[in-house]
């Protein structure tokens, strides 16, 4: 015990003066590896949280005070203290790292950012300085505890370093602050974990041993035999699925890794791979999504760190990049992450037009930020490779791969039949449950997956068959992958499993025969790769049947997809024909012979090579929610509904489902906890099935309370 325990940092007890040591000693840590002033940086730790010593807070604090008409804002008290920086020079620094690590300076979501309250309240400094002879004796003795040398601070030495600070931050010009970053970093990670920091200090920024991948040679995997130590930064890797294109980008890889991959079910299967294969490394591996968190342990720290700073290794989607991109709250810590870094870019081929455009803008602020970026795809068309190609500094900087017509002959594993309906898959469906084959069925929509499961279940009843799409709790879906991994791909029986486009990409499963509904050219070949995926020297040359369905004529039915582009993906497939793999770049061309360019610019933060948006402030997220269209909404159901009241983040996370936001029109009810889900009946979810949507509204509750 010490004279300042009773003055906290938060709500949970933890007395400020621990918070500060544990913050300031994180970004010592972060200032060490990134070539930023360490004594600067435990400084502007020391003092970030400093304001809270306020009576004003500390009430506020533990009474849990409803919002006031007039809010307290700790960061701008926290900045009374400047004067104990002699230089000007290091005072602008801290002001960086303290006045907007929580609030945008200016234009804050709800007008709390420094210079909203110095514009809009006239008072602003009288109100948070009340008091201020008595509290800010605290505030020193605080700090000399956590080794400060003090000397008092008077009133109007307060009002001074608040007008330097408001003065300086609407001076400031457009920029991405590092000093916020490192800032914010610290102190998100010292708060989520402090019992654990210096466990987790020893762990970040561990640069991977990667050697495991450049001892892997076979002729099985032809870019297992190309050498990777090319002296160019970057690298662009076409190369059938199954050729080793995740081995050879991880061989292109000399920092700290950051893995960028489309889909929820690529990145657990990503995370489960590398963490095998680096099992005897020093290797952080970790996976940074919501679903990923239940792939984790038991162990807090792990759980904590995937959202923060200096992983050895981040499999990630690049909507988690974007945060930089559009300058969303938080952008300078994750810019500061990646510094430098090694980014793998895999499968970005399967992103819609305006993901795309996201994706170049993001390579974009990678270039700047001194990131080596790698490049995988096994279905890009070549107008979007030759812009990539030329945003990466084109031949001279840009390493590239691609396989011989010989060797991809050997990868020609697939023969396409053209049926206008699924019934006519009838006979082909009987032989091979005969055959005792594992029969994959993928449909583009999840309603109809769940029909088509369904119906399978009433003619074959004695088939052992699962369901798997986006829309199921998230425990569920995790169940599901591994079920589906685990027991269906490794059946000798014949077993059937329905899905949507979540079995595309990173997926690792070979199945015998696929049933697939028209795609764009591109996510069918990474359908098909599902399809007779197991190489060996006994299994080239061996061929097995994919039915594609003929495309719907109503935009309705063939959502998500453009009609026009289904039209001409299943009009370049060859009927009753191999798909023959040095054909695949023909058939991509003919089909996407350009791309929509969609102008996001002005979205952006990054503009024309260097920043747009003004040094310490940052967008709100709905931005770029709309602009991707990202379907952010999730739900949990009616007898779930205590449970995520009183859960932690971890165990709500498993409850939540995830659905398209047209559920606000249905009248249902909301939780106010934790992510805001929507509340829907216990009717419209099934554990086989997942969210049912016809039952998701309100008279089907069972208590008369939610309507």
């Amino acid at each position: 015990m010490n004279r300042y325990d009773h003055i906290l940092a938060k709500s949970d007890g933890t007395p400020l003066w621990q918070h500060l040591q544990e913050v300031a000693e994180v970004a010592v840590l972060i200032a060490q590896h990134t070539g930023m002033d360490v004594e600067l940086a435990r400084k502007g730790a020391l003092l970030h949280d400093i304001g809270k010593t306020s009576p004003l807070f500390q009430i506020r604090l533990k009474e849990g005070s409803t919002m006031p008409s007039k809010p307290f804002r700790h960061e701008i008290a926290s900045l009374f203290f400047l004067s104990l920086l002699p230089s000007e020079e290091d005072r602008q620094v801290v002001i960086r790292m303290i006045a907007a690590h929580h609030k945008s300076i200016y234009k804050d979501v709800g007008d709390k950012g420094l210079l909203d309250l110095d514009d809009n309240d006239f008072r602003c400094f009288e109100r948070h300085s009340k008091g201020f002879e008595e509290w800010s004796a605290d505030a020193l003795g605080i700090l000399s505890l956590c080794g400060w040398k003090t000397h008092p601070i008077s009133l109007e030495d307060a009002r001074r370093s608040y007008e330097e600070a408001v003065d300086y931050c609407s001076r400031l010009n457009p920029n991405c602050s590092r000093w916020k970053g490192l800032l914010m970093a610290a102190d998100h990670l010292a708060s989520g974990m402090e019992q654990y920091t210096e466990e987790a200090l020893r762990k970040l920024f561990v640069v991977p041993d990667l050697a495991y991948y450049e001892n892997r040679k076979c002729d099985l995997y032809p870019l297992s035999l190309i050498a990777a130590d090319d002296k160019r930064s970057h690298t662009l890797v076409t190369a059938p699925t199954g050729a080793g294109k995740t081995d050879f980008l991880l061989r292109r890889c000399r920092g700290r890794v950051f893995y960028t991959l489309p889909f929820q079910a690529s990145i657990n299967a990503m995370y489960d791979r590398l963490k095998a294969d680096l099992k005897d490394t020093d290797a952080q591996i970790y996976p940074l999504h919501a679903a990923s968190i239940l792939k984790m342990s038991d162990n807090r720290y792990e759980r904590i760190l995937p959202r923060h700073i200096g992983a050895s290794i981040k499999v990630l989607t690049p909507h988690q990049i974007a945060a930089v991109a559009f300058g969303l709250k938080g952008y300078e810590a994750i810019a500061l992450d990646l510094k430098g870094c090694d980014v793998i870019l895999d499968e970005i081929h399967t992103y819609t037009s305006t993901t795309q455009a996201m994706v170049l803008k993001i390579v974009e602020i990678l270039i700047m930020l001194g990131c080596h970026v790698h490049v995988g795809t096994a279905t890009m068309p070549s107008v979007l490779y030759d812009q990539l190609l030329a945003l990466l500094g084109g031949k001279d900087e840009v390493y590239e791969v691609k396989l011989s017509d010989e060797i991809l002959t050997t990868f020609d594993r697939h023969v396409v039949h053209k049926v206008e309906a699924r019934d006519e898959t009838k006979p082909f469906i009987t032989k091979a449950i005969e055959q005792k084959q594992k029969i994959l069925f993928v449909c583009n929509q999840v309603k109809r997956a769940q029909q088509l499961f369904q119906e399978l279940g009433e003619v074959y009843p004695q088939i052992p068959m699962m369901l798997i799409h986006s829309r199921f709790k998230r425990e569920d879906r995790a169940r599901l992958e591994k079920k589906l991994k685990e027991e269906y791909n490794q059946s000798e029986q014949a077993c059937f499993v329905v899905s949507t486009q979540v079995v595309e990409v990173s997926l690792d499963i070979s199945f015998d025969l696929m049933v697939t509904e028209c795609a764009p050219i591109d996510a069918l070949i990474q359908r098909f790769g599902r399809i007779n995926r197991r190489r060996t020297a006994e299994s080239i040359g061996t061929m097995k049947p994919i039915y594609v369905i003929a495309p719907p004529e109503e935009e309705k039915e063939a959502m998500p997809y453009d009609t026009e582009v289904l039209r001409r993906s299943y009009a370049v497939l060859e009927d009753d024909a191999i798909l023959r793999e040095k054909d695949v770049q023909r058939l991509l061309d003919t089909v996407y012979p350009e791309i929509p360019r969609v102008d996001i610019e002005w979205h952006t933060a990054f503009q024309k090579g260097e920043w747009a948006i003004k040094e310490l402030m940052h967008y709100p997220k709905s931005a770029l929610l709309d602009l991707l269209d990202i379907s952010s909404a999730c739900c949990v159901v009616e007898s779930d509904r205590l449970a995520y009241i009183q859960g932690n983040y971890i165990s709500r996370t498993m409850l939540e489902i995830p659905v398209p936001t047209a559920i606000r029109f249905k009248g249902l009810a909301l939780i106010e906890e934790g992510m805001h889900p929507y509340l829907i009946p216990d009717k419209a979810y099934d554990p086989a099935l997942g969210y049912v949507e016809e039952y998701a509204a309100p008279q089907h509750y069972k208590s008369f309370e939610m309507i």
